[in-house]
C-alpha cells in the first residue's frame, strides 16, 4: 500500500473552533513506519517514511500544532479519525471513540453493545478516533506535538 495519499488523509483534524475560527491554530501531520534493524548485531528500532505498507507494519503517526495567533489559545481539543486501514495501537495522554466519534473514554473502560442486548471489551480495532484534550493555553508562538501507533491491517 501506497502510504503517500494516505498520509495526506490522517490530517484531517479537528481543533477547538475558538482556535480554528481565529486562524490560530495550525495542524500538520506526518507518518512513519517503525522498522527493527541490527546494529552491531543488536536489534534498533529506527523510524523511516513509508514508501509501501503491508498488513502488520507498524506505524507511528506525529500530529503537529502550532498557535500561529497574536494571543493563547485555551481549552484546546485535538481530535484525529483513525484511518481504517489501521488498528490503534496506543497514543498517551488520549482518549479514544469506537462510534465514530459520539463517545469517548479509555479503551480499558469502553463496552461494545452486541445485538443480545450484551456487551464486550472494547478492542483496539474496534477504535475510530483518537482525541487530545490539552491542559492549560498554548501561547502565541507556542507548539507541540503528538503521538500515536496502530498497525496495518
Amino acid at each position: 500500500m501506497n502510504l503517500r495519499p494516505f498520509a495526506a488523509a490522517i490530517i484531517a483534524l479537528s481543533a477547538s473552533q475558538t482556535a480554528l475560527a481565529a486562524g490560530q491554530l495550525v495542524l500538520n501531520s506526518d507518518v512513519f513506519v517503525e522498522r527493527t534493524e541490527l546494529r552491531g548485531g543488536k536489534p534498533f528500532v529506527v523510524l523511516a517514511e513509508p514508501e509501501a505498507v503491508t498488513p502488520g507494519d507498524r506505524l507511528v503517526f506525529v500530529l503537529r500544532y502550532r498557535n500561529e495567533g497574536n494571543a493563547p489559545a485555551s481549552n484546546m481539543v485535538i481530535t484525529n479519525p483513525l484511518p481504517s486501514a489501521v488498528a490503534y495501537h496506543d497514543a498517551q495522554g488520549a482518549d479514544v471513540s469506537v462510534d465514530g466519534g459520539r463517545s469517548w473514554g479509555s479503551l480499558a473502560n469502553i463496552r461494545i453493545p452486541l445485538r443480545d442486548g450484551s456487551t464486550r471489551a472494547a478492542r483496539s480495532e474496534d477504535v475510530t478516533h483518537i482525541r487530545w484534550q490539552l491542559a492549560g493555553t498554548v501561547p502565541a508562538g507556542g507548539e507541540g506535538n503528538l503521538k500515536f501507533r496502530g498497525i496495518v491491517r
